[in-house]
């Protein structure tokens, strides 16, 4: 899950860090924060919620990217990265849960899913991210991997309105070919839904898109977070080059 943070708040200069988690305390601030922000703000439905995190079984198989804030050195932002070796381990990513990724596992030799991406609400502006992306890019070109994946979210506090008017507006110009197709397994009711809305494309996705991402599918809807997911697929060559020099130095 790709959380959008709604709209981005006007920046502040804030110093920040990128780091991977490198032991469990720090995992564990990151769980934290997805708990404040899935919970608190969003009224997700955790079976972890008694402890204050967000955890699932696929934490411990992943990878933790953070985002600090020097000053007071707490975690503000994060993305969990699920490279192709821990996912053959686990048995699929975590997508497979919400779609049938069929027509991309010839790509999962050298295909990373990240999610449960989440930025605290005091830091939601273009600098924290800027860091999470620039730490995925750099990620990415290290360990060679081709292509990404992950949920993006919508909420559906209107019941799914703004979700359906915000896919019918993308899949026209955004649509992943056919070859890369996904399926939900539980879809938004798009014939049931208002999908004429004005909608504001929300920053997560409109930044994905500006990468060279695509939109592989209706979405799908995931009961326990109450989001409609999108299935984002970014293969790293069609990174713009104005993006590739600025995240990547190339």
């Amino acid at each position: 899950m790709l959380e959008l943070n709604r709209q981005t708040q006007p920046s502040i200069h804030h110093r920040l860090t990128t780091s991977m988690a490198h032991n469990e305390s720090e995992v564990l601030e990151a769980q934290r924060l997805r708990f404040k922000v899935f919970a608190e703000e969003m009224g997700a439905n955790l079976p972890s919620a008694s402890e204050g995190i967000d955890r699932d079984i696929f934490d411990k198989h992943c990878e933790h990217l953070l985002v600090r804030e020097n000053d007071g050195n707490k975690v503000v932002g994060t993305y969990r990265i699920l490279s192709p070796d821990q996912a053959q381990k686990i048995g699929g990513y975590y997508a497979q849960n919400e779609f049938d990724l069929t027509r991309l596992l010839h790509l999962s030799d050298s295909m990373v899913e990240v999610g449960r991406s989440c930025v605290h609400r005091d830091y939601r502006d273009g600098a924290t991210i800027t860091q999470l992306w620039g730490g995925l890019a750099q990620y990415m070109q290290q360990h060679r991997h081709e292509y990404l994946i992950g949920c993006a979210s919508i909420g559906m506090a209107d019941g799914g309105h703004v979700a359906a008017s915000i896919y019918r507006k993308l899949h026209r110009l955004y649509a992943a070919p056919i070859e890369y197709s996904v399926f939900p397994r539980n879809p938004l009711p798009l014939h049931a839904l208002n999908q004429y809305l004005d909608a504001p494309i929300p920053p997560l996705i409109k930044g994905y898109l500006r990468l060279g991402a695509y939109i592989c599918g209706e979405p799908a809807w995931d009961a326990e977070f109450n989001t409609a997911d999108l299935l984002i697929l970014l293969p790293m060559s069609r990174m713009s080059n104005r993006y590739a020099k600025h995240f990547l130095g190339r």
